[in-house]
């Protein structure tokens, strides 16, 4: 069985477009998207300043990330090692866009489905080579087997010192460059000229902070992006922020209460009031994931046709599984249960709030493309996060009145293990250029007065303010959940705005 890849040839690649026209033409693709594309990249100054080309396109990994969190094997490998894609499988959850880390994927306007280079596939099988491969006049493109030692491709890549993409991500892509410029292989290394034909349109990351970024030697390279495609919008927007606060809520409550029960400071394991609001937050939640989708009416394919890898199925189901031992610990408490089975049932419960409140930190870390992501603190984060807003959600409802001073105790800690967090996640050095870039947008980007006004100010110290004065606890709860739902934001959209291709 062969093993397909590409190998683009940057000595010969001369910018003409003849690929991404061909690939439009062969696929139909829509306008506003490309499944292939060519970045321009100049450097040095006149009159030696020289600029290279760069074809983008699907890398067809051997570890393809975007197969892994794909719920619904849309996405999947074919035995020669072409990453294909079924769009009549595809829900519009956008994931893969995320997990590629070579920005290779969009998502259709005309189907609302994910879509992207498949190699050809139907002209591959047919016996012929892909359309960019055909098209191109100075043969810069090359496809072949990259196991068969008489290919063109593969004595490139025995012959000539060759560049792979992002080798770090270990997706062990099988694409590479022949005499690739560095700078036009890092999306961040060549900032865009803020006059070229599509700066105006960029979303992403702010140019002052990647300018002030760069390094010395980049800054002496010059390196500038100065054509590029159309920036794609960021995948995620806030209502997959707004489900993460309502699922913590969700998950919180219960698991305080359950706490308060086993300390004898709540007569039931699972009160009636805070057995229906977190069933209403869970139920809110379910309708953000819900709407998210550009496919909603197939929400229910992550369920019955589950890839279990994904850890939005792992999560689907983690989120089914402890909507049905919600009303049963509620009923439990209702009925009068005795204390061991309210405690059994409530630990169960318990640890599936803990999963519940988890698991997008590990969807996230699998969206391998968002450096800021890839950060172990996200499970421990979303876990007190989950504790934090069910504390203040049972304050509110007066859950914990009966405590006495427990409510404004709490509080007071939850205060000190939100400011821990942040300072956790934003003092300490990130690992790469890349989570850096993203952490320095949140603290003096384009999210920084959400980040510092409102998660920080908000939602950290004005609730110590206001429990240090002996104020309203209501208030500083509300504010904690406020503040809560800011840093989701934050983290959502940090990771987005830096470019990867």
């Amino acid at each position: 069985m062969p093993r397909f890849g590409f190998a683009i040839d940057n000595r010969a690649c001369i910018g003409c477009h003849a690929c991404t026209v061909a690939c439009k033409s062969e696929h139909e693709v829509p306008l506003g998207v490309n499944r292939t594309w060519v970045k321009y990249v100049e450097k040095g100054e006149f009159p030696a300043a020289k600029r290279f080309f760069s074809v983008q396109r699907c890398n067809h990994c051997a570890d393809a990330p975007c197969v892994e969190i794909c719920p619904v094997t849309s996405l999947y490998q074919r035995p020669d090692g072409i990453v294909d894609f079924d769009n009549s499988r595809c829900i519009g959850c956008k994931a893969c866009m995320q997990a590629c880390p070579y920005d290779a994927l969009y998502l259709d306007p005309a189907t609302q489905t994910a879509a992207k280079c498949n190699y050809c596939t139907h002209r591959v099988d047919a016996g012929y080579e892909p359309a960019c491969v055909v098209v191109c006049p100075v043969e810069a493109i090359v496809s072949g087997d990259l196991d068969d030692p008489g290919s063109r491709i593969s004595q490139l890549d025995r012959l000539q010192k060759v560049q792979y993409p992002k080798p770090e991500k270990g997706t062990n892509p099988k694409l590479f460059y022949v005499g690739g410029e560095a700078a036009a292989l890092d999306a961040t290394a060549a900032p865009p000229m803020e006059a070229y034909l599509w700066s105006g349109n960029d979303g992403r990351i702010s140019l002052p902070v990647l300018r002030r970024a760069a390094d010395e030697a980049e800054l002496e390279a010059r390196a500038r992006r100065t054509y590029d495609a159309r920036s794609k919008p960021a995948p995620w927007g806030w209502m997959v922020s707004a489900y993460i606060t309502t699922k913590a809520v969700a998950a919180g409550l219960p698991l305080i209460t359950f706490i308060l029960y086993l300390f004898n400071l709540n007569g039931a394991a699972l009160p009636t009031l805070a057995f229906a609001t977190a069933v209403v937050f869970l139920g809110v939640t379910g309708a953000l994931l819900a709407l998210d989708l550009k496919q909603p009416q197939r929400f229910l394919w992550v369920l019955l046709r589950p890839q279990w890898r994904s850890w939005l199925v792992r999560g689907a189901y983690l989120i089914v599984a402890y909507a049905l031992v919600l009303p049963v610990l509620w009923i439990a408490g209702l009925a009068g249960a005795g204390r061991g089975v309210q405690a059994t049932v409530g630990c169960v419960g318990a640890a599936l709030a803990v999963s519940v409140a988890a698991y997008t930190a590990l969807l996230l870390a699998q969206a391998k493309g968002r450096d800021y992501w890839q950060n172990p603190l996200l499970v421990v984060s979303m876990v007190v996060d989950a504790l934090v807003a069910g504390l203040a959600a049972a304050v509110v409802l007066g859950q914990v009145s009966a405590a006495g001073d427990v409510a404004r105790a709490g509080l007071g800690v939850a205060v000190v293990l939100l400011g821990l967090i942040v300072v956790a996640e934003q003092l300490p050095r990130h690992m790469t250029r890349h989570a850096e870039l993203a952490a320095r947008e949140v603290r003096r980007g384009a999210l920084a007065s959400t980040f510092w006004g409102v998660a920080v100010l908000a939602g950290i110290v004005l609730p110590g303010l206001l429990l240090l004065m002996g104020a309203s606890l209501w208030l500083a709860a509300i504010l904690m959940v406020v503040g809560i739902s800011a840093r989701n934001h934050v983290l959502v959209q940090a990771g987005q705005r830096v470019p990867l291709s």
